[in-house]
């Protein structure tokens, strides 16, 4: 991998956890946009803009403030037939040129597992090595306080 300023490359990060809670209450909890500000600590705002048919939202602008960083999104969401998975592209932004991700769910004992896939670009060029440590920082935090969420539903 380059490590050069101002590298295009989208590198994908993936992690995964064990919830403890059933398949569906851990989507609810994904699902629940509007409770995002009380339990994801860097989102301030998260509304729901559209539906689409199956109900599910399809359209969601964020406020993100962590630290020093503050962008305002909207993702564009496709939820999975068998409701165990949710993917997500960036429509516009602020700060990031593009964002890819995905939470796929799976049954195990004792709860759900859940597996993320985080791909960001940002507007403003970042050295290859801090924007993956960036990104796998993302994934931790946000996968930590699902669960907390999720298992105190």
């Amino acid at each position: 991998m380059s490590e050069d300023i101002g590298t295009t490359e989208v590198w994908p990060t993936s992690d995964s956890t064990i919830v403890g809670a059933p398949v569906a209450g851990v989507m609810d909890v994904i699902a629940d946009f509007a409770s995002y500000p009380e339990w994801a600590e860097s989102i301030k705002v998260a509304e729901v803009l559209s539906e689409g048919p199956d109900g599910r939202p399809d359209r969601v602008r964020f406020s993100l403030e962590a630290g020093a960083i503050s962008d305002e999104y909207v993702l564009v969401y496709s939820w999975s037939e068998d409701d165990r998975g949710v993917e997500w592209r960036l429509e516009s932004s602020t700060l990031q040129r593009s964002q890819a991700g995905s939470y796929r769910l799976a049954p195990v004992d004792g709860g759900t597992r859940v597996d993320y896939r985080l791909e960001i670009e940002l507007v403003v060029p970042v050295i290859g090595r801090l924007r993956s440590r960036a990104e796998r920082r993302i994934l931790a935090g946000a996968l930590r306080e699902l669960k907390r969420r999720a298992e105190s539903s």
